[in-house]
């Protein structure tokens, strides 16, 4: 990085297990976040919250402008995937569905998506993922069409 390059950004990844199908297992989840913590900062990026639900996983990260986000995610995805057959977590075919939901926010706002990421399982007591997906990409005016977002399987 270029000397006097200074820089505060705080991104928000939100993704789905393939299909939308609840194959994280509680038992393993905190094994997951870890290794997931430990790709993002061996990247050199700053871990500040994960947590998520059976079929998807929220991150929140300190972004340094060499961080190319697509490569991070992609990187996350594909190495956590190997990780959970390595394991032998689950014994379903597990992959990571394709996309990603990126939002940015500002440092005033950090401590309240720390909270909203941390009680990710309060949070689905009253609100499905697709509505939740829905409502970031409303909430942040990203143009969307319901048929480009993930796969959904509805019960």
């Amino acid at each position: 990085m270029a000397v006097g390059t200074f820089s505060q950004m705080y991104i928000q990844v939100i993704f789905a297990v393939k299909g939308r199908q609840s194959l994280i297992q509680h038992q393993w989840e905190v094994e997951l976040y870890k290794y997931m913590t430990g790709i993002v900062q061996n990247k050199g990026q700053k871990m500040l919250a994960i947590n998520g639900m059976p079929d998807h996983i929220h991150f929140l990260i300190g972004m340094k402008p060499s961080c190319r986000l697509s490569d991070l995610v992609r990187e996350v995805k594909k190495s956590s995937n190997k990780f959970i057959k390595e394991k032998r977590f689950t014994p379903y075919k597990f992959e990571w569905q394709e996309g990603y939901g990126a939002f940015s926010y500002s440092h005033s706002a950090l401590d309240n998506v720390i909270a909203y990421i941390q009680n990710q399982k309060i949070h689905h007591k009253k609100l499905s993922f697709k509505d939740e997906y829905k409502g970031f990409l409303t909430k942040f005016q990203i143009e969307h069409k319901d048929e480009y977002l993930f796969e959904w399987i509805d019960y």
